[in-house]
């Protein structure tokens, strides 16, 4: 047994691991590159990892792990707004739907359909072509999309707890609908919505490399791990290393959060039954 339960505990464990590390290498990242990540030395430029840049150099010779530290930055920066604001949106349209019911739910799930039947990426793509590229523009366009599943999410949750004993006994002490909502309700259903929260910040880093590689996100020469991408594709077969380390810095950082919303799941759902070994 107690190696089962630390065999179960020990992805969520990496994850959250992964995660400290993304936001502490973001927090410190001026002091933790080693060079400045816009200097240039056209004279080295896709220099192979070697000792003195153990990630190599870029196609206008700027070290690529300073760059990659730096784009910790834009990376985490990205997620916490957008999940920030996704989720608050999400979460207080979703408490209206499900709490009062009738023509404003059914009004509310429409418009959330109306967004379901777009590709997100491909909406967020319309909304850059027509914002114009840049990062602000970047958090607005996947905002737009980000706050359908906190919706539907609290929706689902609030109809099943709005009948219930606690909530009844708050409407007949008097309570306004307001402090029920968010005194009574909301903090029963914290648990689905911090994993949802989770797994939103993977899909807005997911979402803003691949906006940055396609030229929309942030521009050069901000250094971003999907602009990174984009700049290293042509080298794909003769400097390969311009590709592969800011793609493992993205694999690691959204396999971490995964591994740390199933952990969050598995312990903040009572109901989730047998987990996973």
């Amino acid at each position: 047994m107690p190696f089962k339960l630390k065999r179960k505990n020990i992805l969520p464990a990496i994850g959250l691991f992964i995660f400290l590390v993304l936001v502490f290498t973001a927090a410190f990242a001026p002091w933790i590159a080693p060079h400045d990540p816009f200097r240039q030395d056209l004279y080295s430029r896709l220099a192979e990892p070697g000792a003195g840049h153990i990630m190599g150099l870029d196609r206008l010779g700027r070290d690529i792990l300073s760059r990659i530290i730096h784009g910790a930055r834009i990376s985490l920066m990205i997620g916490v707004i957008v999940v920030g604001i996704s989720s608050a949106a999400g979460i207080s349209i979703g408490l209206v739907a499900g709490y009062f019911g009738g023509r404003w739910d059914n009004l509310i799930m429409r418009i959330c359909d109306v967004f379901l039947a777009f590709p997100g990426l491909l909406l967020a793509i319309a909304l850059m072509a027509i914002l114009g590229p840049g990062l602000q523009n970047v958090v607005l366009a996947l905002s737009v999309m980000g706050w359908v599943g906190y919706a539907r999410l609290v929706r689902g949750q609030v109809l099943s707890l709005k009948e219930r004993e606690f909530v009844v006994a708050a409407k007949a002490l008097g309570l306004g609908n307001c402090r029920t909502m968010f005194l009574h309700i909301l903090p029963n259903i914290s648990g689905p919505v911090l994993v949802e929260m989770a797994f939103g910040m993977a899909g807005a880093i997911t979402s803003e490399a691949g906006l940055s590689f396609l030229g929309l996100g942030a521009q050069p020469p901000t250094p971003s791990w999907g602009g990174m991408l984009n700049e290293g594709r042509l080298y794909m077969l003769t400097a390969p290393h311009l590709t592969t380390f800011p793609g493992l810095a993205i694999m690691l950082t959204i396999l971490g959060l995964n591994f740390l919303s199933d952990g969050l799941r598995d312990r903040l759902d009572p109901r989730s039954g047998v987990r996973r070994i």
